[in-house]
């Protein structure tokens, strides 16, 4: 199969799983584009997601940079193609039935049960990512206070971002 046809369907089939949205299906990127297909390394991959997450707009322009890494122009069309347009039509068709079926038992309890798979997806796409570029005990232990910190006060996580890049302009990790 041509490169192009693998970006495709893969990342199709993968836009009816992410669940919680495309962070939810990175690892699974990870392992087609790093660990299948040997496209990139790990830290080229942290790197796009990093300018991704940097970027304005939305998170899914990791998509249109990872084929555009893998293949270019028509990479960058092909997987931002194959990302939005199999999970906008199913969005369209099962949102017309969520909202028949609003009042439904049955509704409330898929809804309950997709908060915590959605969640462990987006926990395993930050493990992926902390793995791709914590290769120093200071970079991991700043990771690890920086989940720490957000998940346990009310500090905006900029705050702890600004002084982690001040650490790292100052070579300390």
């Amino acid at each position: 199969m041509s490169t192009l046809l693998i970006l495709g369907v893969n990342f199709a089939i993968l836009s009816l799983f992410a669940v919680g949205g495309v962070m939810a299906a990175l690892p699974e990127m990870h392992r087609l584009i790093v660990e299948a297909n040997h496209w990139m390394s790990d830290r080229q991959f942290a790197d796009l997601f990093a300018i991704a997450q940097a970027a304005p707009g939305p998170n899914m322009i990791v998509v249109t940079f990872i084929g555009y890494q893998v293949m270019g122009i028509a990479g960058a069309l092909v997987t931002t193609t194959a990302i939005c347009g199999p999970s906008c039509v199913f969005a369209f068709w099962v949102g017309r039935m969520w909202d028949r079926f609003k009042d439904a038992p049955w509704r409330m309890v898929v809804q309950r049960a997709l908060v915590p798979v959605s969640i462990g997806m987006i926990a395993s796409t930050a493990f992926l990512i902390v793995q791709g570029v914590d290769r120093s005990w200071g970079a991991a232990a700043i990771t690890a206070a920086t989940a720490a910190i957000t998940y346990f006060t009310r500090v905006s996580p900029l705050w702890l971002f600004a002084i982690a890049g001040v650490i790292g302009v100052l070579g300390w990790v």
